[in-house]
């Protein structure tokens, strides 16, 4: 992956980051990797739990330093501490070399729907596949798994009608907090801090291996967020062994737009249907995507 001047080597001879104009609390900087140790730091992250009020704190690194702040699932997460993710830099490519619509696309081709059937919404058209994901073991029947659409990939969502009422970083602070608090799904969150140029980079600077059985380039991923970026206002706050979460600054607002964007969700990540708690597009869309302030991801 094409990377950025790496500031975090400066943090072992500074740990506090005063060099750089922060003031960090006690952290370790990362550098495991699944084929051993990375020649540069690929993260720091606190070695304490992440408190409300610690993501706006980490600000000032953004400008001084090119850092940006992300929350990683700490020692209660299923596998453990981000050293123990088996990270995997070198896989990643550079999101920017990816057009997000190209690989939403592929993603539609090899998961979506091999036989349709009608659709009222759609006269003439496709809906729903006899066969869902085949690699997933996955029928999706003449109910409607992906109704309104069928086999042939929609295109993309349209952007956000209106600019985000709400600054998305602004946003993604007041997400970060609510996911530290006590009885989230996330657990022990740890403030970290990653070089990148932008939040939707992040997977791809450390090398996250959460969505692997699912695609080997997490850059691919990563163009897809950052389209997301620039239609909806998203921002990557957290990442655990095989999830990832959003702040969204402009949500869609009606049921067609959010069943527009779910279907980008199920291409970026089917487990969020086919194996999640609402197993058809609309239904989806409905709960977890119409008005929605955050989206999360798992893949298994």
């Amino acid at each position: 992956m094409a990377t950025l001047p790496n500031p975090l080597p400066t943090l072992a001879a500074d740990p506090s980051g005063s060099s750089l104009g922060l003031e960090l609390p006690a952290g370790s900087l990362i550098d495991v990797t699944a084929e051993g140790p990375a020649d540069e730091p690929l993260l720091w992250c606190a070695d304490g739990p992440a408190r409300p009020g610690g993501w706006a704190s980490l600000q000032p690194a953004r400008r001084a330093a090119g850092l940006l702040p992300v929350l990683l699932e700490g020692d209660g997460g299923e596998v453990g501490r981000p050293d123990e993710w088996q990270l995997l830099p070198d896989e990643a490519s550079y999101p920017g070399d990816h057009d997000a619509e190209e690989v939403l696309e592929e993603f539609w081709a090899e998961y979506a729907a091999d036989e349709p059937a009608p659709d009222a919404d759609h006269p003439g058209g496709e809906a729903v596949a006899e066969e869902v994901v085949a690699d997933l073991g996955e029928r999706a029947t003449s109910d409607g798994t992906l109704a309104p659409y069928g086999p042939e990939w929609p295109g993309l969502a349209p952007a956000a009608r209106q600019a985000p009422a709400v600054d998305p970083d602004a946003h993604a602070t007041e997400i970060a907090d609510s996911l530290v608090e006590t009885g989230t799904w996330f657990k022990e969150p740890r403030l970290a801090l990653v070089p990148a140029r932008r939040s939707a980079d992040i997977p791809a600077a450390i090398g996250w291996t959460g969505a692997i059985n699912y695609e080997g380039d997490v850059a691919r991923l990563c163009a897809v967020l950052r389209s997301w970026e620039d239609r909806f206002g998203i921002r990557v706050v957290a990442l655990a062994w095989d999830h990832l979460a959003v702040s969204v600054a402009a949500p869609p607002t009606t049921q067609a737009e959010a069943e527009a964007i779910a279907a980008e969700h199920f291409a970026f990540c089917p487990d969020n249907i086919t194996g999640g708690d609402y197993n058809t597009l609309r239904v989806y869309a409905q709960h977890q995507v119409l008005n929605q302030r955050t989206w999360s991801f798992w893949w298994d």
